[in-house]
């Protein structure tokens, strides 16, 4: 009996945050409209530069089977869980002036970056569910957080209490600038949930200050971080402040990035190092090497690069700066078109967390950082807006259902740094003799924290503010990029909307959109077309219509044009059969091999369904059918993919031997990788080896 009332109240109390949600977005949209609390002075609207707006995360209910429960967990699970951790670390004790206990060691160098991420991550959070438990811890930080701030503005835990001294004299490895955009960000979004502009005048005051040390005038640094992101950060301050000097300090930092003679060999000389003595060893890890707009390949390290990419894109489309926005195109074409691991992962080289080269896309071997597929996600839904073009929805779509969701576990506590496209575990027990210890089974596999803690709150922040991905607005249109069952409100030629979404993708690609107008309104609704789906049926208002024939695609957009009543209804179904990928052949780790994919769900084996450990062992036949089922008791709810494959058998024990290996027929089960190591340790593998 207990559980069943501990049940009801929870449920009771989801429908009244739902209910606080669907009034929050039409009391915000309406405030918005007439102008008052929560609305910047520059609006993040559609410019000459930017064909669309994106629909702000909290006017978007999200209540589908995939998202919803994720950014519930979000809520309720993960946020607390990382302030918790930044208590236990001393993350918050850092901002106390007076916090002594092991004096440099007491604090990090980015740990502030930590935090503020989390703030942001709880600033979205209270403003999508107003949520009273992160309210208060929101709060409770963000006060730890201003002790920290100085008499003139600066505000950095290492260089204000553990070496004062050297205050903007590293800019090359030790995250100054990258810490003050992460606050700034985490300022910007404290201040649309809670309207509390402390927090945001602080930020300012930091702003300032690094305005007046940095530029091109006398007595000026003419530096920039090694670590990009205050960039894109001053963006975000210049849209919520109006403030024009914080978006030509953005520009700044662009534009003097790569020049010669190269600032950060003039800084290590005024700190008494030798300039070539340097562990990253080339700028081109920064994307320092050349001027960006003068870079043709995405190198170095891969979070860095997009969200320099990032800044470009905002910079572009604020100021139209055509050579930016092509330089934009063209880094996107070197990472989308041959840098990319099929779960929208970027980032292969562990030694750099970066890239190499064109093609180079190992599985077993592949980094690819959680922060680096955020990144990816953030830096195509800027392109998106700028050119409406559905190629950056795809990406954006790839990364989140794969090499986004794959970085937390399902319940909410655990993270993966780097995700690899295949894990094999050796036997518990085998020896690990290079490093005289012994494999546990868990070596590569989610953990609970990181020392470099960067992902978790990146993650957090990303899932908190996930509704601001699913539509934009243009020119009397209404732009659905990505397929989640909920409801928003938003703003088309002029009218409020209410639009509702029934579907339950991505396990199904039925698809059911209801408009909702105040009065009967005459505009386009455009439905992106998947790059993945070759087939689709559509109807408008109970009439069948073919998508070839009778709706014009724009820019991968079927654009549907016609005067809405309220209650008009779109169906759209996606076919969504098992699909066979294949590598470029260029990409030599591929080579002979395959991946299944379904709809934008990349799938792997793991050793829990499968009959070994080495699933290297394990061939797909070229034409052996493949059949999708439904799970709804596995890991939360999932399609899986069941098939026959051949699996590799040899008698003996020789490591050598002149007899081939025999292939016995094997039943075999895909799952999304986005929910491996959900269950019992082992082995994992997305490319399999493809037979005749």
């Amino acid at each position: 009996m207990e559980s069943e009332e501990c049940g009801r109240k929870n449920a009771e109390g989801r429908m009244q945050r739902e209910e606080w949600r669907v009034k929050n977005a039409e009391e915000r949209m309406q405030n918005q409209t007439a102008g008052v609390a929560h609305v910047s002075k520059h609006k993040n609207v559609a410019t000459p530069q930017r064909k669309l707006t994106p629909v702000s995360f909290d006017h978007v209910v999200v209540r589908d089977a995939f998202w919803a429960p994720r950014m519930e967990t979000n809520r309720r699970v993960t946020i607390p869980l990382e302030f918790e951790i930044c208590r236990t670390t001393n993350r918050w004790r850092a901002f106390d002036p007076g916090w002594k206990r092991g004096d440099k060691t007491a604090r990090h160098r980015f740990w502030d970056s930590d935090v503020a991420k989390l703030l942001e991550a709880a600033a979205y959070e209270v403003a999508r569910s107003n949520d009273a438990r992160v309210r208060r811890l929101l709060q409770t930080a963000v006060a730890q957080v201003l002790k920290a701030a100085q008499p003139d503005g600066y505000l950095n835990t290492y260089y204000s209490f553990a070496e004062p001294e050297l205050r903007f004299k590293n800019l090359r490895d030790n995250h100054e600038l990258y810490c003050a955009g992460h606050l700034m960000e985490a300022a910007v979004a404290h201040y649309y949930a809670t309207g509390d502009p402390e927090f945001l005048r602080a930020m300012e005051r930091y702003a300032a200050l690094i305005k007046k040390t940095f530029g091109r005038g006398r007595g000026q640094k003419r530096g920039y971080c090694g670590h990009q992101e205050i960039e894109l950060a001053l963006v975000k301050l210049y849209r919520a402040t109006g403030e024009r000097a914080w978006l030509d300090l953005a520009k700044y930092f662009l534009d003097e990035r790569g020049r010669q003679p190269h600032y950060f060999d003039k800084e290590a000389r005024e700190r008494g190092e030798d300039p070539k003595k340097w562990y990253f060893k080339t700028y081109a890890y920064l994307q320092a090497h050349q001027p960006v707009r003068e870079q043709k390949e995405a190198v170095g390290h891969a979070v860095r690069c997009l969200y320099m990419l990032c800044a470009m894109a905002d910079v572009a489309a604020e100021t139209g700066d055509r050579g930016l926005l092509a330089a934009c195109k063209r880094l996107w074409r070197s990472i989308c078109e041959r840098r990319m691991l099929l779960t929208g992962g970027v980032g292969t080289n562990p030694h750099n967390e970066g890239f190499t080269f064109d093609y180079d896309l190992p599985d077993e071997g592949a980094y690819a950082e959680t922060c680096a597929a955020i990144a990816n996600v953030f830096f195509n839904h800027r392109m998106l807006q700028i050119t409406g073009e559905s190629m950056y929805a795809d990406v954006m779509e790839r990364a989140l259902y794969n090499g986004v969701a794959s970085g937390v576990a399902l319940d909410g506590n655990r993270f993966f740094y780097s995700n690899p496209l295949a894990v094999h575990e050796p036997r518990p027990g085998s020896a690990c003799k290079e490093h005289g210890e012994v494999w546990d089974g868990l070596t590569n596999h989610r953990k609970a924290w990181f020392g470099c803690a960067c992902c978790p709150p990146n993650i957090a922040r990303l899932y908190a503010s996930l509704g601001g991905y699913i539509y934009s607005t243009g020119a009397r249109a209404l732009y659905v990029h990505l397929y989640v069952a909920g409801e928003s409100v938003v703003e088309v030629a002029g009218q409020r909307v209410r639009v509702e979404q029934a579907t339950n993708y991505p396990w199904d690609g039925h698809i059911r959109i209801t408009i909702h107008p105040v009065h009967a309104l005459n505009c386009s609704v455009c439905l992106r077309m998947p790059g993945w789906c070759d087939d689709a049926e559509l109807r408008v208002a109970g009439r069948a219509v073919d998508v070839r024939r009778d709706v014009r695609s724009a820019n991968g957009y079927v654009q549907i044009t016609r005067t809405w009543q309220p209650g008009d209804e779109i169906e759209m179904t996606l076919a969504m059969p098992v699909r066979r990928v294949y590598g470029h052949p260029d990409a030599r780790q591929l080579a002979g091999r395959v991946a299944l994919q379904r709809g934008p769900i990349v799938y792997c084996l793991e050793t829990c369904d499968n009959a070994t450990n080495v699933l290297d062992q394990i061939a797909l036949p070229r034409t052996a059918p493949l059949k999708a089922v439904h799970k709804p008791d596995v890991l939360g709810g999932v399609t899986v993919i069941e098939g026959s494959g051949l699996l590799l058998q040899g008698e003996g024990e020789e490591l050598y031997r002149a007899q081939a290996p025999r292939n016995v027929p094997v039943k075999f089960t895909a799952v999304p990788y986005c929910v491996w190591d959900n269950r019992a340790p082992g082995s994992m593998r997305v490319w399999l080896r493809e037979v005749q």
